[in-house]
């Protein structure tokens, strides 16, 4: 838990958005990546994570994340935290949607230093066809990632429901890792459980 708070108390900021693979940096620290359906709340996780309110932008309307942004520690220590694309549901021409899609999955398949990618889940919903597929893909290209259930103040007496089905999803599949992180951005519950799991990778990855 101190390991996360003190990596995570640090100065982040933003670094660059990749609106293709080959604008990412060919080599560098290890990865971590976020990944989910549009509003899935990915942005106001990763704004709690950091601390910081306007680090990552949040929105009312679903697809605001068209890159890949990727944000840092100012003096370089730690992981590079790599925002995606939301996939799935977004106000825009489908052919934008599709680029987006394929932008998430080609970055998935085919990043050696991404060490694990969090894959967000909506507490009041449960994983749906597409986020099988997310898990499918990682699978298929070895990708260690672990679910996080977000908004789990608002999901009332469909929560657990929701973990027993991310579970049930997980069951068996070979790039899963087994526990599923539980998170409130609203009330910064799991959000220290988050930080010590990205602290202890980035220590084990080097």
């Amino acid at each position: 838990m101190e390991a996360g708070r003190v990596l995570f108390a640090g100065d982040w900021v933003f670094t660059r958005a990749c609106h293709s693979i080959k604008h990412l940096p060919a080599s560098g620290p290890v990865e971590v990546a976020f990944a989910g359906r549009s509003n899935v709340g990915k942005s106001s996780l990763l704004n709690a994570l950091v601390g910081q309110k306007q680090l990552a932008r949040s929105s009312n309307t679903p697809g605001r994340t068209r890159a890949l942004n990727l944000f840092a520690r100012s003096d370089g220590v730690g992981p590079v935290v790599v925002d995606m694309p939301g996939y799935g549901y977004a106000k825009a021409p489908k052919a934008e949607v599709a680029a987006w899609t394929a932008l998430v999955f080609d970055y998935l398949r085919g990043r050696p230093n991404l060490a694990r990618v969090y894959l967000l889940i909506d507490a009041r919903h449960g994983p749906k066809p597409v986020d099988i597929e997310a898990m499918g893909v990682m699978d298929e290209a070895a990708i260690s990632y672990q679910a996080v259930l977000t908004k789990c103040d608002k999901a009332g007496s469909a929560r657990a429901a929701s973990i027993k089905a991310t579970e049930d999803a997980l069951r068996r599949r070979p790039a899963a890792h087994p526990e599923v992180l539980l998170t409130s951005s609203a009330k910064g519950d799991g959000i220290a459980e988050l930080r010590a799991a990205i602290a202890t990778l980035a220590a084990e990855r080097g």
